[in-house]
């Protein structure tokens, strides 16, 4: 290989490849890029002799461990306000479901989103992000769904956007108009739908702001009658969609998701036999969000060694938002991953790089390290892999590269 095949190297450390099932762990690594994409990735001793002679930039590490850049699936956090008084209902005994029945929960978002300009939406959204960048997320997707009309769901996916922009991160934006029934509207859920599907979501598939559709098929929220209109209308704009699905009761959402090819269904308590069984055929993935069922003090868990014996592939994500899960650490949704829903770390791990890839249709090029892939990577100083889950907090990395450019977190 000449020259110009190499921008720069990073070695010196232990590599979490992703090949294969598990880890692809290689002891002591090598990655060269070019462009923006990883050109050569390795044990080092197996590099070609010139390689790092015939490269500008070498970065030797001390150790440790490099991962694919983690990808949070799953995010609301575009949003104004904040819940704190329904924090403390909930302990004082009130459920989620009684306290958005009695106007709280997402309409009460609802409002300060309405009534917050861009540049606030912006200014109170950033910090969130940040914090995720700063434990080594480079890939986040983001939601509407706090705008429940078309002015105010545009606006949200612009904000989206606009953090992307702001922090060198890769945004997946969705549209979750389909979230709860706005105040406008009572009793008026079918004249909403049809807002959404002929007007919210033409307007966002016309203006290329949003990357997929999602809803919130729920007794609180939407039925899976009003879910499928919103699918149907999603398909004929050649829009991909996911589903919150059997959070807190089994609609058969997983199985609705699934016979539309859904990306992923989020949240799956209560999912049934029959809708693993669709996912799996489907390929549709399993998003398990531990910070809502701890948040929740839900009983239920996700059916996890059902999805392990039909080979469903399982993400993590943080889910962040204001009610049900006021969390921006993916670091610690790892360790709720593995000690709420019994992940091994090895799962945990490939739940937010290449199983969250797949959630975000970007498999082909992020959550891997290996040749043709994005160069997002990140270099923590631990002992072991492992560790990223063991610690609910504990050290950030000491590199973040995004697109094979290292970046300084603030």
């Amino acid at each position: 290989m000449s020259e110009q095949n190499w921008d720069r190297i990073w070695k010196g450390a232990g590599l979490v490849t992703g090949k294969g099932e598990g880890l692809g762990l290689v002891e002591r690594g090598l990655i060269a890029v070019r462009g923006g994409k990883i050109a050569w990735i390795g044990p080092e001793e197996e590099a070609p002799p010139h390689l790092c002679a015939a490269t500008p930039q070498v970065t030797t590490l001390n150790g440790g461990w490099v991962f694919p850049g983690l990808i949070d699936c799953h995010t609301h956090l575009v949003f104004a306000g904040n819940r704190a008084r329904e924090f403390e209902r909930r302990l004082e005994g009130a459920s989620y479901e009684e306290i958005a029945r009695a106007g709280g929960g997402i309409l009460s978002t609802v409002r300060d989103t309405r009534a917050a300009s861009e540049g606030e939406l912006f200014d109170a959204s950033l910090p969130r992000a940040r914090d995720l960048l700063r434990e080594g997320v480079t890939t986040l997707e983001i939601k509407s769904g706090y705008g429940l009309d078309l002015e105010n769901e545009i606006k949200m996916l612009r904000v989206a956007r606009a953090i992307g922009r702001e922090l060198g991160l890769t945004i997946k934006t969705t549209c979750l108009a389909a979230h709860a029934l706005p105040p406008e509207y009572a009793a008026r859920s079918t004249d909403y739908i049809d807002l959404v599907c002929h007007e919210i979501l033409p307007r966002i598939a016309q203006e290329g702001l949003a990357d997929a559709v999602d809803g919130f098929c729920e007794g609180i929220a939407f039925s899976p009658e009003e879910i499928t209109r919103v699918f149907e209308a999603a398909q004929k704009l050649a829009m991909p969609v996911k589903l919150h699905a059997d959070q807190l009761s089994d609609l058969n959402g997983a199985a609705l998701a699934a016979s539309y090819g859904g990306l992923s269904a989020d949240h799956l308590e209560y999912t049934n036999p029959e809708g693993v069984e669709a996912m799996s055929r489907a390929g549709t993935v399993a998003v398990l969000l531990p910070g809502a069922f701890y948040t929740l003090k839900e009983t239920r868990l996700p059916p996890i060694e059902t999805f392990r014996k039909a080979g469903v592939a399982m993400a993590l994500a943080s889910d962040c938002n204001p009610g049900s899960s006021p969390i921006s650490s993916l670091r610690l949704i790892l360790n709720m991953g593995c000690t709420l829903f019994g992940l091994t770390p090895t799962e945990a791990l490939r739940a937010v790089t290449v199983n969250a890839a797949k959630a975000l249709a970007e498999d082909e090029r992020k959550g891997r390290l290996a040749i043709g892939m994005d160069a997002d990577f990140c270099h923590y100083n631990i002992g072991a892999p492992a560790d990223l889950c063991y610690w609910m907090s504990g050290e950030s990395p000491d590199k973040v590269v995004i697109g094979g450019r290292e970046i300084t977190v603030l």
